[in-house]
C-alpha cells in the first residue's frame, strides 16, 4: 500500500518531537481519519531555524509530517506557507488516494504554526486564500 519513501519517512521519521518555547506551533486534527498533527517552530529572522512535529495518527500522517518539516526547514516564513499537500505528496513519491487527506494536515498545521508566530508579533495573520503578498 506504501512506498518505500513513505515507509522510510514513517519508520525513521525526520525532527520527531517538541521546541521548547516555540515560536510558532500550530496543532490541527482530522475527526473521521482521528489523525492528530502539531507542528512547532523556531524563527530566526524571518528563517524556520528548527521545526519539529508529534502526530499522532496512521503511517501516512506520521510519513507526511516527517516530509513537510523537511521540506520547511531552513526556508523562509513565506517559502514555507507555500508549501502545498502536493509537494509533500510528491516528495513522499505519492500517497494512497485515500491518504491524500494526510498530506493536507501537514500543510494546514504548517500554516497554523505560521500564524501562530505572526500573531505573536503583531503581525496579521495570512489568509488561507493565497491573496496574501510577502
Amino acid at each position: 500500500m506504501y512506498n518505500e519513501k513513505v515507509m522510510d519517512h514513517f519508520e525513521h521519521p525526520r525532527n520527531q518531537g517538541a521546541i521548547e518555547a516555540a515560536d510558532g506551533t500550530g496543532e490541527v486534527g482530522n475527526a473521521q481519519c482521528g489523525d492528530i498533527m502539531k507542528i512547532y517552530l523556531k524563527v530566526e529572522a524571518d528563517v524556520i531555524t528548527d521545526v519539529k512535529f508529534q502526530t499522532f495518527g496512521c503511517g501516512a500522517a506520521v510519513a507526511s509530517s516527517s516530509m513537510a518539516t523537511e521540506l520547511i526547514k531552513g526556508r523562509t516564513l513565506a517559502e514555507a506557507w507555500e508549501l502545498s499537500n502536493k509537494a509533500v505528496a510528491e516528495a513522499l513519491e505519492g500517497l494512497p488516494p485515500q491518504k491524500l487527506h494526510c498530506s493536507v494536515l501537514a500543510e494546514e498545521a504548517i500554516h497554523t504554526a505560521i500564524n501562530d508566530y505572526r500573531t505573536k508579533h503583531g503581525l496579521e495573520a495570512w489568509e488561507e486564500t493565497g491573496s496574501h503578498t510577502h
